[in-house]
């Protein structure tokens, strides 16, 4: 079976709903940057900080292009994920790609006090975060299958309209 893969913003619930996932469909749960701070023995800000973003960059396109080569996986991208289109593309051939959509608003909240983001170790965040967000956004909607509006939902109810929507579209593409 194809790989349902996650995309969005930092702090859009990509792990917790990859995670309820796996758990509901009996398949094996692949967090990119979790894979990358393993395989490196640092966390991602840690990397950034002594390596930089390029750096980071290149393990992410090599991670991207292992776990893409194996089925009945939940795969959680990285917020960045979608800036490389050979990212893009290695996650379209190897399964369905959900968008987890929050307004900037909602993110900016779940982002307020996570001091764990390199890219927002800056002092005026809200102004980072709504640069990413416009960087990435239509990049994050040129990627997508399907977008799922994740706001006031929770990670269970996610989890079960990416099932049924994922079940639909293969059903789609098999007919």
């Amino acid at each position: 079976m194809k790989n349902i893969v996650l995309i969005g913003f930092m702090g859009a619930g990509k792990t917790t709903v990859g995670e309820v996932l796996s758990q509901k469909l009996g398949r094996i749960f692949v967090d990119c940057d979790t894979l990358i701070e393993k395989r490196m023995g640092q966390t991602i800000a840690e990397i950034f900080a002594q390596k930089g973003e390029d750096f980071f960059r290149k393990l992410e396109r090599e991670c991207i292009e292992e776990i893409c080569q194996r089925e009945d996986q939940v795969i959680a991208c990285g917020g960045g994920a979608v800036l490389d289109p050979q990212n893009v593309e290695r996650l379209k051939r190897s399964g369905l790609i959900f968008l987890l959509s929050l307004p900037l608003s909602g993110l900016e909240e779940r982002l307020a006090l996570d001091q764990d983001r390199p890219l927002l170790q800056e002092k005026e965040r809200g102004k980072r975060i709504k640069e990413l967000w416009e960087e990435r956004e239509k990049k994050y909607l040129t990627a997508a299958d399907q977008v799922v509006e994740v706001k006031n939902m929770s990670a269970e109810e996610i989890a079960d309209l990416i099932i049924r929507n994922y079940r639909k579209l293969v059903k789609e593409v098999e007919l």
